[in-house]
Formats: C-alpha cells, structure tokens, sequence
C-alpha cells in the first residue's frame, strides 16, 4: 500500500518528475482535464510518449464541458487518450450520497482503470493527487490506495500552488482553470444523487458559463438553486439577476438564490454542522 507521507523537501522541476515517471516503462494517467492530471499527463507524455494513456472517466457527475475541455487538451498535447464509462451511480452505496461516497466513485473509476492497464500492459496507474490535497479530508485516497494508484506529485511533495506554476511555466492552458469537484459535491450529504439530479445542476451551471461566470458551484436545496461565485464576481452577478434566475428555472429549480458569502470549498459540509 502506497504511504500518502509526503517528502521535507523536493525538486518541483519537470526533470524531477521526469526522473520519478522513469522507474516505468508505461502509464495509464487518471485524466480529468484539470491542471493537476494534465500536469501529470504531459509530464508522463514527455517521459513514456505512446507508452501512456490518459482515460478520462465519465459518468452523470462530470459536466459535458468538462470532457470537452480535457479531450481537447490531450488532442493539443499530443496525448493518446481515452474515455472510460464508470458505473457508480448504479452502486446503492454511492447513491446514498454518505459522508464517503468519494470512496465508491474511486473505487468504481480504478476498478475499470485497472482493466484497462491489463489491456495495454501497463506498468502503472497514474493520478493528479498533489500534497495539498492529503491535507484535506478526501475518502477516495483509500481507494487509490487500494488499487495501487501512485500519486508523482504528492509524493514529490509539489503543493497545489506549485503545480500552478509548473502548468505556466510548461504553457498548459490550464494553469490557472478553477478546481471543478464532481458535480456530486453540490448535493448535501444523505440527498440521493440520481443522475437526473445531476443532470439539473449541470443545466444550471451551463447558465453561469454562458454568461460568463468563471468560478462557480450551483448547491442543490431541493427546489433552491444556492449560487455560489467568486467574490469579484458578485457584482456582476447582480447586473445579471434576471437572466441567471430566468436560466435556472429553466434548468428545473423553482428559486434561485445568490450566496452573499461566495464561493468556498466544502460549503455543504459546514452547514450541516450543528450551530452553523
């Protein structure tokens, strides 16, 4: 089992990535299109070329747009890629929607990763885990664990800060893209998260791209569509009152409200403390 313990110190260069990539002869790269995987994945390119393959898993929880943007990318970088269709939303368990349910969404996308590593003889499964993220409370690291993922960014010790600027540095476009969680995370824990529930967030979310929005979450409170953007955004968001409640009805909520508080990482979970 890998150890999730991350080194005093490390070479953030691409070199040192290179030589850490160069104890395998091929790759699969977990590929989800933001600046992490695609880190790993261009990293793992220069180092293997058509030994590696970014899979990119699909299911009801990742946006139409996100698969846009990661298929592109991997088209400019050259990458042999793939899309992987996971199948946990058919698992009890994960549609539950427990504090864990992180943990059955990995399990089902390794599981199906590991299939395709037995397919092209690959020597290992690659993901986007960076040191920060073993800070924080995240379910799916047992899974990895389990399945063997190896992590070349944490166990580098590279911050989320430094991969940014490992991504500018190489010219990824990507560099600078928000963090963009499952759509999943927008439902409060113990809401069953159907695919047709996820289905009406992502319209309510194609609303704010549409208008220009770049940082985001659209929270599910049964027929509350709670917005959520980045503070300099909020202003604009007034300007366009009319047109963001017209859109989200459309998506199928009946309200739409604007957190004055903006957006933040883990808003569900907070609230369900009690006294918050």
């Amino acid at each position: 089992m890998q150890s999730d313990v991350v080194p005093s110190s490390c070479n953030g260069s691409p070199s040192a990535i290179g030589r850490w990539l160069g104890q395998f002869d091929s790759a699969i790269v977990a590929y989800s299109g933001g600046v992490d995987s695609a880190v790993v994945l261009a990293a793992a390119y220069a180092q293997l070329g058509q030994r590696v393959l970014g899979c990119i898993g699909v299911s009801p929880s990742y946006p139409a747009r996100e698969l846009e943007g990661a298929i592109a990318l991997a088209k400019r970088l050259g990458v042999r890629h793939e899309t992987v269709a996971t199948s946990e939303h058919l698992d009890p368990r994960y549609l539950a929607n427990p504090a864990n349910r992180c943990y059955f969404c990995k399990s089902e996308l390794y599981r199906q990763l590991r299939q395709v590593a037995q397919r092209e003889d690959a020597a290992v499964i690659l993901d986007g885990t960076n040191a920060s993220d073993l800070q924080e409370h995240r379910p799916g690291r047992l899974a990895a664990q389990e399945h063997g993922v190896r992590s070349p960014l944490a166990e580098l010790g590279l911050s989320k800060a430094m991969v940014r600027e490992l991504a500018r540095q190489q010219g990824l476009p990507v560099w600078d893209k928000p963090a963009a969680p499952c759509l999943a995370s927008r439902v409060p824990t113990g809401v069953a998260v159907a695919p047709e529930l996820l289905r009406r967030i992502e319209r309510a979310e194609d609303v704010l791209v549409a208008l220009g929005f770049k940082e985001f979450r659209v929270r599910h409170h049964g027929d509350v569509a709670r917005v959520e953007l980045a503070p300099s955004e909020l202003a604009a968001a007034v300007a366009l009152r009319e047109k963001i409640v017209d859109g989200i009805r459309a998506a199928g909520y009946r309200f739409a409200a604007l957190d004055l508080a903006g957006l933040r990482s883990g808003s569900l979970h907070v609230l369900a403390q009690p006294g918050v």
